[in-house]
């Protein structure tokens, strides 16, 4: 895929399911709007519909069947090495939905970011839409994170909020928390690709200066 930028940020993207995050960084690269260049796009299944938006952007795509492994370490190992064919500079997990090994997650630690539908630490795992209804909730969201050892725990670099409304349900609380990912994503991924963006010491560093929290409504 083509990019304007002289030296855009080589990224590999892991996913698992539909690639709606996918498509809006390909979307926001192909408008000369995200100084990146995806050099492949990884699943741990066959059938994962954002493995088309990839191909359909002439981006290398892979399977990588868990199956294929006798476990989780081994599975890793292959990834790892399948990743560093790319050489990325940063890895980014949109919607990769298996559990990392924390031998992985320590190799490319401070260039492993993942995006989580809530407002973390509130709601780490599954089903975070329909929990937060049952909370009773008044705001939910999403949040980029660098990836640390424990699931969900890494440091918050960026989060997005809506409000909950009395009569949302499931559906149309993910799809407006969904709006909120795909405007904080890319926007990490600039900060990334600028150099404005690092980990250092488990603390998120922007523009040289450690973050607390920065919110996006």
């Amino acid at each position: 895929m083509a990019n304007m930028h002289p030296n855009p940020l080589p990224i590999v993207v892991l996913l698992s399911g539909r690639g709606s995050n996918l498509k809006t960084i390909l979307d926001a690269v192909r408008h000369d709007k995200l100084p990146v260049v995806v050099r492949a796009v990884i699943s741990n299944r066959v059938d994962a519909e954002g493995l088309r938006y990839a191909t359909e952007a002439s981006v290398p795509t892979h399977s990588l069947l868990p199956t294929s492994y006798a476990n989780r370490r081994e599975f890793d190992v292959a990834l790892q090495t399948l990743i560093d064919r790319y050489q990325p500079q940063l890895v980014v997990l949109a919607g990769f939905m298996r559990i990392l090994t924390p031998e992985f997650v320590r190799y490319f630690q401070g260039r492993l970011i993942n995006i989580h539908p809530s407002l973390l630490p509130a709601y780490t795992g599954l089903n975070t839409h329909q929990r937060a209804l049952q909370d009773n909730a008044s705001e939910h969201g999403a949040t980029v994170h660098f990836v640390t050892e424990g699931v969900d725990e890494g440091p918050i670099i960026l989060q997005g909020r809506v409000a909950v409304m009395s009569n949302d349900s499931v559906a149309s609380l993910a799809a407006r928390v969904l709006q909120v990912e795909h405007r904080i994503y890319p926007q990490v991924l600039k900060w990334f690709a600028q150099g404005r963006l690092k980990l250092s010491q488990n603390e998120v560093w922007l523009d040289n200066e450690p973050i607390a929290n920065t919110t996006h409504s």
